[in-house]
């Protein structure tokens, strides 16, 4: 493979073994980075695969949401490629339900991959990256999605997570971001409504060039930023913010409560209504 913007860098992208992730791996590895490649299954024939195009990758095989596992593609990043420049934190599962029911079960192990499983691999890299760049990734549902409760808090949890870590992380001069793609996926054929907002056409490999954008030196003074990237559209959504105005009274009654509501603070659209665009 020949020089890319991504030349010399050594990056871990899990749940790489296919979809999304493994789309993000092999542009990397395009565009010139060397790349720990991990899932719970899948890994060692993308790394190969990307070895035999004349790219460099190693696999890790697990899962992220054990801890000590999770640590285990940044120290094989270290090992391997003698430094971690990068981590795209890909590695998700989706659930879609009524509240009424959810089964703790499933809950559990939903927050277990989207949240902790983001935040063991992102610890781990935190505390060996000096410079480079974590992309974590979310999803429009972050902003609330009717039917998919566990799956929209968690990518909530991970939004917030990356403003944390961005700041946190800025000392160490670390760019901390998050992406939220729409593209066709094995995830898309457990979702009940695909064919409303995805089609088969927005391969994987269109969402790829954002990652490695925010990767390379070129997004350096990018951090803290939650970008929606379709395949016909890029944007940044709004992070939590107080929304003007701020009503100031001596005290507050029911009434006094209810009538605000009626004229000065609007009520914000229902969740789908806000991601949609």
């Amino acid at each position: 493979m020949g020089v890319g913007i991504l030349d010399g860098k050594a990056v871990i992208v899990t749940g790489a073994g296919r979809g999304l992730g493994e789309a993000y791996a092999r542009h990397a590895a395009a565009s010139g980075a060397r790349v720990v490649v991990n899932d719970v299954e899948g890994a060692p024939s993308v790394a190969a695969s990307i070895v035999d195009a004349g790219g460099e990758a190693v696999a890790h095989t697990g899962s992220v949401t054990d801890p000590s596992v999770a640590t285990a593609p940044v120290e094989l990043c270290g090992s391997a490629f003698g430094r971690v420049d990068g981590l795209v934190n890909n590695a998700g599962v989706t659930h879609f339900a009524e509240p009424w029911d959810d089964e703790p079960d499933v809950l559990r192990s939903v927050v277990e991959v989207n949240v902790l499983g983001t935040m063991y691999c992102g610890t781990a890299a935190a505390k060996v990256m000096r410079g480079g760049s974590i992309v974590n990734v979310v999803s429009g549902a972050m902003l609330g999605r009717a039917g998919a409760a566990a799956y929209s808090a968690s990518k909530g949890a991970v939004a917030s997570l990356t403003l944390s870590w961005a700041g946190s992380l800025a000392a160490r001069d670390v760019r901390v971001n998050a992406v939220a793609p729409l593209a066709w996926t094995p995830m898309m054929d457990l979702d009940p409504r695909a064919d409303q907002i995805s089609s088969r056409d927005q391969t994987p490999d269109k969402m790829a060039p954002l990652v490695t954008y925010l990767l390379s030196d070129l997004s350096t003074g990018v951090t803290s930023q939650l970008i929606r990237f379709l395949p016909d559209k890029l944007h940044v959504v709004s992070q939590y913010a107080v929304k003007r105005p701020v009503l100031t009274r001596d005290s507050w009654d029911v009434d006094s409560i209810a009538a605000v509501f009626e004229t000065d603070l609007t009520p914000e659209p229902p969740g789908r209504a806000r991601w949609q665009v």
